[in-house]
């Protein structure tokens, strides 16, 4: 009866044993397979990331997620298993599945976005902010103080007849004037461009005001990037200043001061919007664009424009 006994004791233990090697080989497989397809996943968790660095910087997470998360894992009821590793899995491609929608969204309308700004870069207008950022204190400013010029910048028309036969507003076309207007030469060298903006000038500087509007409008519409934009802008705006039209000269001006800040004429264009506000007795946004000019180009303030600023500001109660 003892050896019988012995022997049942010895076939359990080896029943026993033979049954954990087979479910240990037969795990393996299973484990190594898992452990495969967590590395894959990780693998495109990080080129996730990877993308989300380069396409959207920073890490406040202002845009966007900075990091993938997992859904949260389900609270489970006593008695209930606990989730499995095909579970975990399907759960983490699901955050994966997510997040790259989120990606491509933000790409297409970031896309989009781009092509709406080059679009009007191309027609010539500034270009709007972005929808998600607020406008810089000064340009509120400037904003309040055009009355809303800016919204809508003018843009140059392209013009077929001479400067002298349409001139931008009615004068009277006197056989003096015309013969006035053809003595004026216009300069004819290597750069055309330059030779338009020139011959505008020409036109100014004879106090020939309509026919220099239409000649520098002409030279803008052809020639809207050339080294003397910001000469063109501001000197159209010095002609209808000239031409006690202090209001149109006020979109000129402040188009020029918007297009580049740091234009070669940006700042004469701000204090000359200061100098059409105050003709047009706007002392409030006078005073903005005085304070504007005086806090961007304070060495232009204190130097070459310190005679036209001081003379500005006089007679104006600004705070």
């Amino acid at each position: 009866m003892k050896r019988t006994f012995g022997a049942m004791r010895t076939t359990r233990w080896l029943a026993t044993a033979a049954a954990v090697s087979i479910l240990a080989g037969g795990a393996a497989p299973a484990f190594a397979q898992d452990a495969n397809t967590n590395a894959r996943l990780g693998k495109v968790e990080s080129e996730v990331r990877a993308l989300q660095r380069k396409v959207f910087p920073g890490a406040d997470g202002k845009f966007f997620e900075p990091e993938i998360t997992s859904k949260p894992a389900p609270v489970t009821a006593p008695g209930q298993p606990a989730s499995t590793p095909v579970t975990d899995l399907l759960t983490r491609m699901d955050a994966v599945e997510a997040q790259m929608a989120q990606l491509t969204s933000q790409v297409e309308q970031n896309t989009n976005r781009i092509g709406q700004l080059e679009a009007r870069l191309a027609a010539g207008a500034p270009a709007p902010l972005p929808m998600d950022a607020a406008p810089p204190a000064s340009q509120s400013n400037l904003n309040a103080m055009s009355g809303g010029v800016s919204a809508a910048p003018v843009t140059p028309r392209p013009i077929a007849a001479a400067p002298s036969a349409a001139p931008s507003r009615p004068v009277a076309a006197t056989s003096s004037r015309i013969e006035a207007v053809k003595a004026i030469v216009k300069p004819q060298s290597a750069d055309a461009g330059d030779d338009e903006y020139s011959y505008g000038f020409r036109l100014w500087e004879a106090k020939f005001y309509p026919e220099a509007q239409q000649q520098l409008k002409m030279y803008l519409s052809k020639y809207p990037k050339h080294v003397r934009a910001s000469w063109g802008r501001n000197l159209l705006g010095r002609a209808y200043l000239d031409d006690n039209n202090p209001s149109e000269a006020a979109k000129w001006f402040l188009q020029n001061f918007q297009a580049d800040k740091r234009g070669d004429r940006a700042s004469d264009s701000l204090l000359y919007l200061a100098v059409s506000m105050k003709q047009l007795k706007d002392t409030k946004r006078a005073c903005i664009a005085l304070a504007e000019f005086s806090e961007t180009y304070a060495a232009e303030a204190a130097g070459r424009l310190g005679g036209l600023y001081s003379s500005t500001r006089s007679g104006l109660s600004c705070a």
